[in-house]
């Protein structure tokens, strides 16, 4: 390697460093912000419609914020209660759930044997970490008060600074195209920013909507069989959604849980778990890429990557925008020449398959 190839390498790692660094350090400001611009580029659509019926961007935008805002806080309301109670009774869960794990077993001695060994751990507890736990309250308070104010800052400031993009108009893709001086590179840009807002903004409302409906629908199926708390855990499936796989597999390992715990007919516990598959698996091969279609589906390992490096970087927050960051990148790159080989790689359409070369003995 040439020396100054060598010494363009060593920048481009430092620069990657940096940039991972700072991502990570300002996650605070930069979270709040990728929510925002995704949020405003979801509802869009929306306003370019209600302005065909001459509602001015600023109030179509209005609505359509304080409507969102609305329903969140209302489902946050709803959905509050019975998750608190849910984490309270989390012990009492977990006891019955390895109690009927235990009958599952072929060995009577071994399950008398855990048994025991959970009473004499019951028995540490209650002897031993009562004082622990009145010692660390306090901090654990006021860490999931700090939580708490973080995250209604976070919301806060995503639905204030979607509003103010969404009431802006085309006003800020015109300071885009004020930084270039030559028209044929205006029109470029602006029929490249256009594209890519727009497939984006399609992309983004479309799964949004299947997710929601996702969502209904298995708050209604739990419903019918009879799991307690369906609208926590339609509102749970329609958030995960937007984790492909893990999501699905989160899903299904929650309600099986509560259906063991729920049911004593081991067969009729399995039905809310296979409700979730059965779902999923018509969403994620018919329902999806009939929707969006077959151009915007990405490589599989890409995906796990993005959710990984983000959920690392933005914890769980970033784990629901790895997906949605990572189609901006792909809808970038379609039509970036220059971004075409990343383009390539986050696609999820197969390669045309190469003829055989010929080998040297045929020549």
């Amino acid at each position: 390697m040439k020396p100054s190839n060598r010494r363009d390498f060593y920048l481009g790692g430092i620069f990657v460093i940096l940039v991972i660094n700072c991502l990570y350090l300002g996650r605070e400001f930069l979270t709040p912000v990728v929510l925002s611009f995704m949020l405003a580029t979801t509802l869009a659509p929306v306003v370019r419609y209600l302005r065909k019926f001459h509602v001015p961007a600023a109030v179509a935008a209005t609505l359509l914020i304080f409507l969102s805002a609305a329903i969140f806080l209302l489902l946050g309301y709803i959905t509050s209660g019975p998750i608190a109670d849910m984490l309270s009774d989390a012990p009492r869960i977990g006891r019955i759930l390895q109690i009927k794990l235990m009958a599952l077993k072929d060995s009577v001695a071994g399950a008398l044997e855990a048994t025991s060994q959970l009473d004499h751990v019951t028995e540490n507890l209650n002897s031993e970490t009562t004082q622990k736990v009145v010692v660390a309250q306090p901090g654990i308070l006021s860490r999931a008060a700090g939580n708490l104010i973080s995250a209604a800052t976070t919301i806060a400031i995503t639905f204030v600074l979607s509003l103010f993009l969404l009431a802006s108009g085309t006003l800020f893709y015109q300071k885009i195209v004020q930084s270039f001086s030559r028209l044929s590179d205006k029109k470029k840009v602006l029929r490249i920013v256009y594209s890519i807002e727009g497939e984006i903004s399609r992309y983004l409302l479309t799964i949004t909507i299947i997710n929601i409906m996702v969502g209904i629908f298995i708050g209604t199926g739990l419903w019918l069989i009879g799991i307690p708390n369906p609208l926590v855990w339609g509102v749970l499936a329609f958030i995960l959604n937007y984790l492909p796989y893990i999501g699905a597999l989160i899903s299904i390992v929650l309600v099986g849980v509560m259906s063991i715990v729920t049911f004593d007919n081991l067969f009729y516990s399995l039905l809310a778990p296979g409700l979730i598959l059965t779902s999923h698996v018509v969403e994620g091969q018919f329902l999806t890429p009939l929707l969006v279609g077959r151009r915007m589906e990405l490589n599989a390992v890409a995906v796990f990557i993005s959710i990984s490096f983000w959920s690392w970087i933005w914890g769980f927050v970033g784990a629901l925008m790895a997906v949605p960051i990572l189609v901006v990148l792909k809808v970038i790159s379609d039509h970036v020449e220059s971004w075409r080989p990343l383009g390539n790689f986050l696609s999820g359409e197969h390669p045309p398959i190469m003829p055989d070369t010929p080998s040297q003995d045929h020549q």
